[in-house]
């Protein structure tokens, strides 16, 4: 190696006339910047030095965009979100994104690449809910990559997102859910149905309920857990908001059905012995373990074709739940308590469709108001 630049690096001109610069890095090793004159690669080593100042690992400089986001997901998002979030994100960017983009450099990525990467999937079937998802994933990627100093601008966020086109929120009427909860007499889930349509727990929320979240004595019920498949095994963890978390009043009718239920799991108990693993779950197998959340939507759907309703989703039983309490007066403060909605803004998204005679007497309050 041969002169060096005010002590900032080692130069030397390469046979062919080109010069090369190489600056050593914290982890030891050496990286080479290359340039037409020596000039331009002194110019290339004070812009190194800057970045190294400023905390940026110049040995991810030229990673490709899939390079960046395995470090992103490993470094980021799997130690701060919850398994069930990580496992999303990874699978959103395994799936979608790092096919279509992850062979560019991610300093060269462009708005009209992501852009491209979206139409493909467009053209390809996808929903507008899922090229929404994937570009809220990759957006949340590189604001990450911008703080890091990565990237100068978040080309994600300059693309337009795909329209989504509201889903109206359709739950059963009281009727059909009294309906159910009467067919389901009979299903060994069918208090589990009717935990669902009258409390409008998620499927998760129900499956991870324990014994100890329920006082009988008290009529009380905590949600504390919820039950998620994470990695292919079913597993309790926390709700993923701090809201999701609450304590539940029981009618004295779900009081009931409840004892009940608790007394044939204690039949089962003893009818498997040695078989029973304990769980202390309200729901379980025949043999204590987690019930898949799929053999649950089975007896649903068996449910329903028996009475002759249309196929519906489980979570159907939880906007059925909030329907019947708007029906009944509660207002949307309670509800949103009640389903351990974060904002009021998302309760009132999703269901003040549901209470339009809630507005008319607003406005008539108002007209009261003014006159």
């Amino acid at each position: 190696m041969g002169k060096r630049g005010h002590g900032e690096g080692t130069f030397r001109q390469r046979p062919d006339g080109t010069w090369e610069v190489r600056v050593s890095l914290p982890d030891g090793k050496r990286k080479s910047y290359y340039g037409k004159t020596r000039g331009d690669v002194a110019a290339k080593l004070t812009a190194a030095r800057r970045d190294l100042d400023a905390g940026i690992d110049l040995g991810t400089k030229r990673q490709t965009v899939t390079q960046f986001l395995d470090h992103w997901l490993n470094d980021v998002v799997k130690p701060s979100k919850a398994p069930k979030t990580f496992t999303g994100y990874r699978n959103v960017v395994t799936l979608y994104i790092a096919p279509e983009i992850g062979r560019h450099q991610l300093g060269t990525l462009t708005p009209q690449h992501v852009a491209a990467m979206l139409k493909v999937h467009r053209d390809g079937g996808r929903s507008p809910r899922t090229l929404h998802h994937i570009r809220a994933v990759l957006r949340n990627a590189l604001n990450q990559a911008v703080r890091w100093g990565l990237i100068a601008r978040n080309v994600a966020a300059l693309v337009e997102p795909p329209r989504q086109d509201d889903l109206e929120v359709r739950p059963m009427t009281a009727t059909e859910a009294k309906t159910v909860i009467a067919a389901s007499e009979s299903d060994r889930l069918g208090v589990l149905f009717r935990l669902a349509l009258t409390l409008g727990l998620r499927q998760g929320e129900v499956l991870g309920l324990r014994w100890e979240d329920i006082d009988l004595e008290g009529g009380k019920l905590r949600v504390r857990h919820a039950l998620q498949r994470i990695d292919g095994m079913l597993t309790l963890k926390a709700p993923k908001t701090e809201k999701s978390k609450r304590t539940l009043h029981l009618p004295p009718s779900l009081i009931a059905v409840l004892r009940a239920h608790r007394d044939r799991q204690t039949f089962e108990r003893t009818a498997a012995a040695s078989e029973w693993k304990e769980t202390g779950l309200v729901f379980a197998t025949r043999t204590g373990t987690p019930i898949d959340p799929r053999n649950v939507l089975r007896s649903w759907h068996r449910v329903l074709a028996a009475e002759g309703m249309e196929r519906r989703s489980f979570h159907v039983a939880r906007h059925t739940a909030a329907s019947m309490l708007l029906a009944e007066g509660l207002s949307l403060k309670m509800i949103q308590e009640v389903l351990g909605h974060t904002l009021l803004s998302t309760t009132a998204d999703i269901y003040s469709h549901l209470a339009p005679e809630a507005f008319q007497e607003a406005a008539d309050a108002m007209e009261r108001a003014l006159a």
